[in-house]
C-alpha cells in the first residue's frame, strides 16, 4: 500500500506523457501538435485502436458493488456479445447434424434407389455444409474470443482495485505469490473457459439435444434402448467424477499459490538466501512444495484416467446392442440400410460430445475452482473501510489529537493502550522508545493504514474514520524506513503523488533535499530510468528520492519512520539537511531510532509500556532523569566508542 498522498486513498491519471508532464512530448520538449497533413492518418490509426477505457480514471476507495462473481455475471455483462456467440454455436452445431441425414438421403435416395441426380446433389450439400460449418466455426471463435478477453479484462481491473483498496493488514497477513496467483493463474483458468470451454458446452450439449430428437424421430424404440443404456451409469459416473473433481481442482488451485508463493519469496530473498548459503536447502524445500502440486495432479489425473476411458466403454456397448437391435430390423424391412447407418452416425455423434463434455468439464472444475478463490478475494472488506458518509477533509492547519487511542494488531495483545496526546499545527514531535514498543503504530494510525480499537485520532478536530481516505492521504506525506522506487524514470518517482507536476515543480523538488548532482550525471537526466527497486543508486539518495516525493506532494503533515537509521553518518547529514526544508511549517511525526535526531525536534516522546511515559524538549526530558535520560546516557557511551 502506497504511504503517500493520493495513493491507495485516490489516484488520477490526467492525459499526460509518464515520461513528462501533461502536454509535453517524451524528450522534454513541448508538444507542437500533429501537422495538418498528417491529422487524418493519426485519426484512422485512432478509429483501429481498441477501446480499453477511459485513461482518465477516478478511484474512490469503496467497497466493491460488482456483485458476486459468477460465470453467469461475467458474461451477462456483455448481453450483444453473448447473445452473437450463442447465435454462432447454435449455428455451428445444427450445420455439424446435417452430414448423417445427408449420409442417409445419399444412400436410400441416391445408391439404393440408382439416382445419380440425388447422389450428386446430397453429396454437393454435404460438401456446402462442411465449407458453412468451417466458417459458423470461425465467427464462433472470434466472438467468444472477444467475449472471454473483455469479462476477464473487467475482472483483472475489478481484482485490481480491489487489492489497491485493501488495508495493510491484507498485505502482511497474505503473501505476495497467492495474491499473484488470483490475478495470473486463476484468471487464467477462467479465461481458459470462457474463450472456448463455454462455447463448446454449448456445441456439445445441443448437439446431443439434437441427436436425441433425430434418434427419436427415426426409431423410439430403438432410441429409447439406446438411452436406457446409456444414461444410468453416465450419470452416476457423472455424479462421482463432480464430486472428486470438486475436492481435486480446489487442492490444486491452494497448491500453485503455494508454489507461487515459495517462488516469490525466493526471488525477494535471493541477497540473503545467497549470502546464507541457503540454496540447496532452498531448492529441497521448493521440491516438497512444487511435489504437492504434482500430488494434486495426480489425483485429478486419475479421477479423469477412470472417468474417461469408462464413459467410452458405456459408449461401445450402447454401440454394440444397438447394431445388433437395429441389424434385425433392417432384416425384418422395418428400417432401411440408409436409416441404419445415419443411426449408426448419429448414436457416434451423440457419444463424441460426452467425451467432449467429460474434457470440458475439467476445465470448467479449473476455473470453478479458481472463481471460488476470486471471490474470498473480492468478499474480503477492506479493514480501513470508508464511512458512508464521509465528508472531504479541508485544508488542515496539522493539529492531531490522540483521545484515549488504544490498539493491536491482535485483539487480545494491545500494543498501545489509552494514548492521549495532542501535536500542535506546525510542531515536530519525534518518537523514540525500544523496539516493539509501539513508535511506528503510532505513524500508522495518523496515515489510518489502521483504525485504533478504542478511542479516536482527530486531525484539526476532524475524526479520521469521518473524511475520505483521497483528502487525508493528499494532505499526509510519508517517508518510511526504506522508501519503495517504482520501475521507471526519476520524474516518475519524485511525481508519484503529483503526476501532473511541471518540470519545474520537480526541479524544485530535487533541488529542495539536494539531488540535483544525481540528476545531471544520470543518462537523460529526470528522464533516466530507475532499475527495479531503485538498486541502481544508494540507499542515501533512495531516501532522498522518497523525501523529494513527500516536498513535492506538498503535504501539511509529515511523517517519518526512522527515515535515518539505515544510512551511514554521510548520508545522513545530507538527509537531515533535506528533512529543514521538508519539515518547515508542517505538523512532523518523526519515528527515531537515532537519537541525534530526535533531537532536532521540537518536542520528544518517549513510548513504552504500551503508552506515552514522558514528553518534554531534550533538556526538559534529560533533566528528568527518566528514561530517555538513560537511553540518551547509553546511546551517547555507544557512539564515543564507534
Amino acid at each position: 500500500m502506497s504511504m503517500f498522498g493520493g495513493g491507495f486513498g485516490g489516484f488520477r491519471q490526467g492525459g499526460h506523457s509518464a515520461l513528462g508532464g501533461a502536454g509535453r512530448s517524451g524528450n522534454g520538449l513541448p508538444f507542437a501538435g500533429i501537422p495538418a497533413d498528417l491529422a487524418a492518418g493519426v485519426a484512422a490509426l485512432e478509429a483501429r485502436e481498441p477501446d480499453h477505457g477511459d485513461p482518465r480514471v477516478t478511484y474512490e476507495p469503496v467497497d466493491d458493488r460488482g456483485g458476486r462473481v459468477t460465470l453467469v455475471r461475467l458474461l451477462a455483462r456483455r448481453p450483444g456479445h453473448l447473445i452473437a456467440a450463442a447465435s454462432a454455436v447454435a449455428v455451428e452445431t445444427l450445420l455439424l447434424q446435417a452430414g448423417p441425414y445427408l449420409v442417409q438421403v445419399g444412400i436410400d435416395h441416391g445408391i439404393a434407389a440408382r439416382n445419380l441426380r440425388v447422389l450428386i446433389v446430397a453429396t454437393a450439400a454435404f460438401a456446402a455444409a462442411v465449407l458453412l460449418t468451417g466458417l459458423a466455426s470461425a465467427a464462433r471463435m472470434r466472438l467468444s474470443g472477444r467475449l472471454a478477453a473483455s469479462a476477464t479484462r473487467d475482472l483483472r481491473i475489478r481484482v485490481f482495485a480491489h487489492l489497491q483498496r485493501q488495508s495493510l493488514d491484507y498485505y502482511t497477513d497474505e503473501k505476495a505469490g497467492v495474491t499473484l496467483t488470483r490475478m495470473t493463474s486463476d484468471v487464467e483458468s477462467l479465461q481458459n473457459l470462457l474463450q472456448d470451454g463455454f462455447a463448446q458446452f454449448g456445441i456439445q450439449g445441443l448437439t446431443m439435444i439434437v441427436v436425441t430428437a433425430v434418434l427419436f424421430h427415426y426409431d423410439p424404440e430403438l432410441a429409447l434402448i439406446t438411452l436406457a443404456l446409456v444414461v444410468p451409469p453416465l450419470t452416476a459416473a457423472s455424479l462421482w467424477f463432480r464430486r472428486a473433481a470438486d475436492r481435486g481442482y480446489n487442492r490444486q488451485r491452494d497448491t500453485i499459490a503455494a508454489m507461487f508463493a515459495d517462488l516469490s519469496e525466493s526471488i525477494n530473498g535471493v541477497r540473503v538466501v545467497t549470502a546464507h548459503n541457503r540454496a540447496d536447502r532452498n531448492v529441497v524445500a521448493h521440491r516438497d512444495v512444487v511435489g504437492a502440486y504434482r500430488d494434486a495432479n495426480d489425483f485429478t489425473g486419475r479421477i479423469n484416467a477412470i472417468y474417461g476411458p469408462g464413459t467410452s466403454v458405456i459408449g461401445l456397448v450402447a454401440m454394440a446392442v444397438m447394431l445388433l437391435i437395429g441389424g434385425r430390423m433392417v432384416l425384418r424391412g422395418s428400417l432401411t440400410i440408409g436409416e441404419l447407418t445415419a443411426f449408426v452416425l448419429y448414436i457416434n455423434a451423440f457419444f463424441q460430445p460426452v467425451q467432449q463434455l467429460v474434457q470440458l468439464y475439467t476445465q470448467y472444475q479449473q476455473a470453478r475452482a479458481a472463481v471460488g478463490k476470486i471471490r474470498g478475494l473480492l468478499a474480503r472488506p477492506p479493514s480501513v473501510p470508508v464511512a458512508a458518509a464521509a465528508r472531504v477533509l479541508p485544508p488542515i492547519r496539522g493539529e492531531i489529537r490522540f483521545e484515549d487511542v488504544t490498539f493491536g494488531y491482535q485483539s487480545d495483545r494491545p500494543v498501545l493502550s489509552g494514548i492521549d496526546l495532542t501535536i500542535a499545527a506546525g510542531e515536530t514531535v519525534a518518537c523514540v522508545g525500544p523496539t516493539g514498543a509501539g513508535k511506528s503504530t503510532l505513524a500508522k494510525l495518523v496515515t489510518r493504514l489502521y483504525d485504533p480499537t478504542a478511542g479516536r485520532i482527530l486531525i484539526d478536530g476532524h475524526d479520521l474514520r469521518e473524511v475520505t481516505l483521497d483528502s487525508l492521504r493528499t494532505q499526509i506525506g510519508v517517508v518510511p524506513q526504506e522508501p519503495f522506487l517504482f520501475a521507471g524514470t526519476l520524474r516518475d518517482n519524485i511525481a508519484f503523488a503529483r503526476p501532473a507536476a511541471s518540470d519545474e515543480q520537480v526541479w524544485a523538488a530535487v533541488d529542495a533535499v539536494g539531488l540535483r548532482d544525481l540528476v545531471e550525471r544520470s543518462p537523460g537526466g529526470l528522464d533516466a530510468p530507475l532499475h527495479e527497486r531503485g538498486q541502481s543508486v544508494s540507499s542515501g539518495e533512495r531516501q532522498l528520492l522518497a523525501l523529494a516525493r513527500a516536498f513535492l506532494a506538498e503535504p501539511r503533515v509529515v511523517v517519518l519512520d526512522e527515515a535515518t537509521s539505515n544510512l551511514d553518518l554521510a548520508s545522513e547529514l545530507r538527509v537531515e539537511s533535506a528533512l529543514d526544508t521538508l519539515l518547515d511549517g508542517r505538523t512532523a511525526i518523526l519515528v527515531a531510532h537515532r537519537l541525534s535526531t530526535a533531537m532536532r525536534a521540537d518536542r520528544i516522546i518517549v513510548v513504552d509500556d504500551h503508552r506515552v511515559v514522558e514528553s518534554g524538549t531534550h533538556a526538559e526530558l534529560m533533566a528528568a532523569e527518566g528514561r530517555y535520560a538513560s537511553m540518551f546516557t547509553t546511546w551517547a557511551a555507544a557512539a564515543t566508542h564507534r
